[in-house]
């Protein structure tokens, strides 16, 4: 039988006191970063981007601001409470419209 590895409970009561905004560049906070999965919380300023980029399967939610997401060749508008859910390997970039804040979970296997 094999073993899970032991992971700790956290609780994050407000996203607004976890986020960072920097006028420079994007400062993702990671809030988890375990052998097989990376919780990320992000706050990025009008007209940051996060250049396209192949990476795992994640999961991202947005939770302040408007924007767009790109995977691939798909750009997807974004506003508070859409979720984007990208495969694995696709392509995946971002733009902020206004100040923008999401949550990634992405996996790491």
């Amino acid at each position: 039988m094999s073993t899970l590895p032991t992971v700790s409970a956290r609780l994050i009561t407000d996203w607004r006191e976890a986020v960072t905004f920097s006028s420079s560049e994007p400062q993702p906070q990671f809030l988890e970063t375990g052998p097989e999965l990376k919780v990320v919380l992000a706050g990025l300023e009008p007209g940051q981007s996060l250049p396209p980029h192949p990476e795992s399967q994640a999961v991202y939610h947005f939770l302040e601001g408007v924007g767009s997401m790109n995977v691939d060749e798909q750009v997807y508008p974004v506003k508070p409470g859409m979720t984007v859910i990208v495969p694995a390997g696709a392509t995946r970039g971002m733009v902020a419209e206004t100040r923008l804040v999401f949550l990634a979970v992405k996996s790491e296997k």
